[in-house]
């Protein structure tokens, strides 16, 4: 099993380390400390080693910060996450607040006392994050000071050690493009940008130049390094030598000079102080970057990651092999539903179901010579209530059995070499409410509304996200979460800088793959999600238009639960798209499954017909 049940969160602790934490503040000459969830990558997923966030508190979501202070401690979450931190988090020690609505810097600008000092580890807050933190503590009449070693670690008595996963190499059947040519083309947006070289401190931009992959972290795979390119020259990897087998460091020595990852920051002293232009992207690298480069007198330019928009724009091979991850991936989930469908209520229960669900993937993995390499992030298997928490985690205390009359919503996704994969699909247990079926059909609407979208180029995700939102607005009905998020190819599930969203500025491409998942959560009661992946294509001429426009292909290959949807609810062009979708989904996977499969799969992608009531005399 690539997911683990054990229940990661013992909120009962939470007391006793916060008060080691604030014995030494005084020592520290601080008043309050910052404890984000991130290592020196900025990552999203976490080795062991680096999740203080989740030690300190309980709370284990991926995004989320804690400020704590000598007599208050405050966890801040953002809407995916606001039940579970109630749940994982003791009350007694800390208040919520919202990561989105009220962010640290903005919470300590409105509540920070005068002449308090706050510290912050630098390797865990990127430059723009710094830059609005001190602004905000400036404000309230305070200062911001960096902390060295984190106060954190020197609690954390059994802190793990970092990782040294193996490293491999991404094949060019599947990247599609050399790495040299990669390193090439980098080179050259780093002369458009006036720098004489970059830092590259994502691992996941890391990975993509050198078509390499790592396992340093849960279900993503990244080997933890960073890199240097350089506008003219040889670029250098910083990466730890025990991850390296002969093949792979004889490969990466064609590419790069490899150094270890405690030779950074003498190598960042010694571009500045040759008065080089280090690029550095102030949304992703660590401030203690910038702290280096000052101390020298040096310069830098804050300028994107080069690799990030073009590690998003997915060329011809990635397409090509995205597409067969999913074929595969649905075949895998069909036979997942026809087995979940022909279980009695009662009979299963949220990790039984994660279980089957993986083994089926990894089946049909073997099966196509294309092994399942991991889970794209920890199975979300929700039943009644659970259902309503949006990124919950079943554990062996929180695990439920399904019952009758429930929904059962299931996100999950899996990593092959071709591609990675995240679908969900909200089941009915038994009978479905119509309440049930209402909402269901409203967020489906929505889901259409984004797989039929047709836009001009320069269109953002913002721009698109009112289209999975309106039909739940008509009905006074949200959701607390964005519509979609970028996916990598065989790299991060949540990858930028595309995405749709109330904050998604980044302009729609051709070649992004994107995520197309509204809900609808009813606390304490179920939970609704549709998700599909979709490619952006185009632009395509319109019949009798007069601009080309990009849409979408929906990727994603597995039935809609019908027994959820109020075909009366639906427009023509709606329900033709929700016929149309499955007669595809059949043909496809029909080839793949055996035949009890496929007869469950015919009557799962039938043709719905509206049905609607019979007129009063």
């Amino acid at each position: 099993m690539f997911q683990n049940f054990d229940n990661p969160s013992d909120p009962s602790k939470s007391a006793a380390r916060l008060a080691k934490l604030r014995e030494t503040f005084p020592q520290a000459k601080i008043d309050g400390f910052l404890v984000p969830h991130s290592d020196e990558y900025q990552g999203e997923y976490l080795p062991p080693s680096a999740e203080r966030l989740a030690w300190l508190t309980g709370f284990t979501g991926s995004a989320g910060a804690a400020i704590i202070l000598e007599k208050k401690a405050i966890v801040f979450t953002d809407g995916r996450y606001t039940l579970q931190v109630k749940n994982q988090v003791d009350n007694s020690q800390f208040e919520f607040e919202n990561l989105t609505d009220n962010p640290p810097e903005k919470w300590l600008a409105a509540n920070l006392p005068k002449n308090r000092t706050i510290g912050f580890d630098p390797w865990l807050h990127t430059i723009s994050a710094v830059k609005k933190l001190a602004t905000a503590v400036d404000a309230s009449g305070s200062r911001l000071v960096a902390i060295e070693p984190n106060p954190v670690d020197m609690i954390w008595q059994d802190q793990p050690e970092p990782p040294v996963g193996a490293v491999h190499i991404h094949p060019f059947k599947f990247a599609g493009k050399l790495a040299a040519k990669k390193i090439e083309e980098l080179g050259d947006i780093i002369k458009q940008s006036g720098g004489d070289c970059c830092l590259l401190s994502d691992p996941s931009s890391v990975a993509w130049t050198f078509n390499i992959r790592g396992t340093d972290v849960p279900h993503t795979p990244l080997a933890l390094s960073f890199a240097i390119l350089h506008a003219n020259g040889r670029p250098k990897l910083f990466i730890d030598p025990n991850k390296l087998d002969i093949e792979t460091r004889a490969y990466l020595t064609q590419l790069a000079d490899l150094h270890t990852p405690d030779e950074l920051e003498q190598e960042i002293a010694e571009i500045a102080g040759f008065g080089k232009t280090l690029m550095l992207d102030p949304d992703l690298a660590a401030h203690k970057f910038s702290i280096i480069v000052n101390q020298q007198d040096g310069k830098f330019v804050e300028a994107k990651d080069p690799a990030r928009l073009p590690r998003a724009i997915k060329n011809d091979a990635e397409i090509v092999g995205c597409r067969a991850a999913h074929l595969r991936d649905g075949a895998a989930i069909a036979e997942f539903l026809y087995w979940f469908d022909m279980q009695q209520p009662g009979t299963l229960d949220e990790i039984k179901v994660a279980k089957k669900l993986e083994a089926c993937r990894a089946r049909y993995g073997e099966k196509n010579q294309m092994p399942l390499r991991d889970i794209s992030f920890d199975t979300i298997s929700g039943s009644g209530p659970n259902g309503a928490v949006v990124h919950y985690r079943v554990n062996v205390d929180t695990n439920r059995i399904l019952a009758d009359g429930e929904l059962f919503l299931l996100d999950s996704g899996a990593q092959y070499e071709d591609g990675t994969t995240d679908i969900t699909r909200t089941i009915a247990i038994g009978e479905p409410s119509e309440e049930m079926r209402l909402n269901n059909t409203l967020v489906l609407k929505g889901h259409i509304a984004i797989a039929l979208a047709r836009f001009p180029k320069g269109t953002r995700g913002i721009d698109i996200d009112v289209l999975a939102r309106n039909a739940l607005w008509q009905h006074g009905k949200d959701y607390m979460h964005g519509t979609g998020h970028g996916v990598g190819s065989y790299l991060a599930v949540h990858e930028g800088p595309q995405g749709i969203s109330r904050r998604s500025m980044q302009e729609l491409l051709p070649g992004m793959i994107v995520s197309n998942e509204p809900g609808y959560y009813k606390e304490g009661e179920y939970g609704i999600r549709i998700e599909n992946l979709v490619l952006t294509r185009g632009p395509d001429d319109i019949i009798n238009g007069d601009i080309a426009m990009l849409g979408f292909e929906t990727l994603t290959l597995a039935p809609i639960d019908q027994r959820l949807i109020d075909a009366t609810l639906l427009t023509d062009q709606e329900l033709h798209w929700l016929n149309a979708y499955h007669g595809h989904v059949l043909r496809q996977l029909s080839p793949l499954v055996n035949d009890d499969v496929r007869q469950w799969l015919t009557r799962a992608c039938e043709p719905m017909i509206r049905i609607l009531p019979p007129a009063s005399a």
